[in-house]
């Protein structure tokens, strides 16, 4: 235990061991050996990063600092994360797994979120009322929520929380984050940067550990107005029943099971290249991931030979490697869970095309490696069909015409985005409106911005990241009523 990296926690703009002084290892998902101690928080921890971040949220400091200054801080800060992306990008791989030429670009990426949010930091204006009442003026304002709590899931740790910190950071909120207890370095990393941008101690703090002993501790604590959470349904579900009872908002970045929908006049090579970014990318670990694949009935088989053909390249390895195309799954339990549902995609009389099992090459044995996967034979109501693997594994579902394609891709308890991969314009601007879900790709797959709205339907989650709107969902709004009459009229009615 001596060679693995220690690292602390970040609260009040002090670095702290846990109050236990108890650490837990964080594994490299390449070798399958740990490689680092994060701080095992508890409740006395949680107490101090939301109180320092309740007393900064109304300090002078902070409070008084101008929609301005706080604007060019977060600007400053996308500069500083350009700077180090690299290194970042290096710390995540090796506690994710995900491949270093996606991370690279991620890293790389998330500085656009602190500039975007940081640009309209100043721009959040309230408006005056043409009141209907005689000798009055009415105005609104916008005014921060107060400390949010931002938890964050272990696929894409640093990138999933620039969409929760540049938005509540610009809109005046304070922070804990309480990252993955599977990938918790990123984000340690990430607040040594943070602290040297000049924002007052307490603006953000980290709080590292596991859900039981955090995650549920902040989402009930007293102080917490706002739980911004990217996860499992299941852990959504629990964080919103709990939220409800201190009226806390919320913002829930849920699962899915999206289809990806092939018609037989797409551009079958792009399409299949579609399908496999959709899924095999990231390892399939990511909410969006195309794991439904609806392809039109006449040009199945033809399809399916193609996709095989190219997932059938793909190369498994170190993820540092730019030869790489398919690294590890991130963690052990998430390993189990992939081949549970293959067994039962396979009980459920699913054929496997391809894949189907761990790579048997020595190289990959110390790893936490899962062959591509492509199931045919898949009726939508099986449960391979219907619950969220988070893997890379594909459901194959044919279909014959548009009415049967939309039926099938919103006969789904989620609704967080899908595919459509067609050389007709009509069919391409008349099926979006139809698909329950929140995002929908044309000819293209897992494009993101800063600028996009993100979020789902149903069983994906409730409100938005990204884009110019949703940083109201960081605000509250206050109505101002000041009265321009020189006497107070009869005070025993209404104004």
């Amino acid at each position: 235990m001596e060679n693995l990296k220690k690292y602390q926690m970040y609260i009040g703009g002090e670095w702290v061991d846990a109050a236990s002084g108890d650490y837990f290892e964080t594994d490299n998902p390449y070798t399958g050996r740990p490689w680092g101690l994060i701080p095992r928080g508890g409740q006395q921890d949680v107490d101090s990063a939301v109180n320092a971040a309740h007393r900064t949220l109304n300090s002078v400091e902070w409070r008084g600092m101008t929609a301005s200054k706080r604007g060019q801080l977060l600007r400053a800060l996308g500069d500083m994360l350009g700077e180090h992306a690299p290194h970042l990008a290096e710390i995540e791989v090796r506690d994710n797994g995900k491949l270093y030429a996606e991370m690279s670009q991620q890293t790389e990426y998330l500085r656009q979120w602190y500039y975007y949010f940081g640009g309209l930091a100043d721009k959040i204006e309230g408006a005056v009322i043409p009141i209907d009442k005689a000798d009055n003026f009415t105005f609104t304002q916008y005014e921060p929520l107060g400390v949010i709590a931002a938890i964050i899931p272990w696929n894409s740790p640093l990138f999933l929380a620039a969409w929760k910190i540049a938005p509540a950071l610009a809109a005046g909120n304070t922070l804990v984050i309480k990252p993955s207890e599977f990938t918790s370095a990123s984000m340690l990393e990430f607040a040594k940067i943070f602290e040297k941008v000049g924002l007052p101690a307490g603006v953000l703090n980290v709080v590292t550990g596991f859900g039981v002993e955090v995650g549920a501790p902040l989402a009930v604590h007293p102080l917490v107005a706002k739980v911004a959470f990217t996860g499992s349904e299941t852990t959504g579900k629990r964080i919103y029943a709990t939220a409800a009872e201190g009226l806390k908002k919320v913002s829930l970045e849920l699962g899915g099971k999206s289809a990806n929908m092939v018609f037989e006049d797409a551009h079958l090579d792009n399409a299949v290249k579609g399908v496999i970014s959709g899924i095999f990318a990231a390892c399939g670990q990511t909410c969006v991931a195309g794991s439904r694949l609806l392809v039109q009935r006449s040009i199945h088989d033809n399809f399916v030979h193609k996709l095989v053909d190219l997932a059938r390249t793909a190369r498994l390895g170190d993820p540092m490697l730019s030869t790489t195309q398919l690294g590890p799954v991130t963690n052990r339990p998430q390993l189990s869970k992939i081949l549970d549902y293959i067994g039962i995609a396979k009980q459920e009389g699913a054929e496997a095309v391809i894949g189907g099992k761990q790579p048997k090459e020595a190289s990959l044995q110390a790893g936490w490696f899962v062959e591509p996967t492509i199931f045919i034979g898949i009726a939508n109501s099986m449960r391979i069909a219907r619950e969220e693997v988070f893997g890379p594994v594909l459901s194959v579902i044919p279909f014959d015409d548009e009415e049967e394609a939309v039926a099938l891709a919103n006969d789904s308890n989620y609704g967080l985005a899908a595919g459509l991969w067609t050389s007709d314009y009509r069919r391409a601007l008349r099926l979006p409106s139809q698909l329950q879900v929140g995002t929908v790709w044309v000819n293209t797959y897992r494009a993101m911005s800063y600028m996009a709205p993100f979020g789902g339907y149903k069983q994906s989650g409730i409100g938005k990241e990204s884009g110019q709107d949703m940083i109201k969902d960081y605000l509250q709004k206050k109505t101002v009523w000041m009265s321009t009459q020189e006497e107070v009229p009869n005070p025993f009615i209404i104004r």
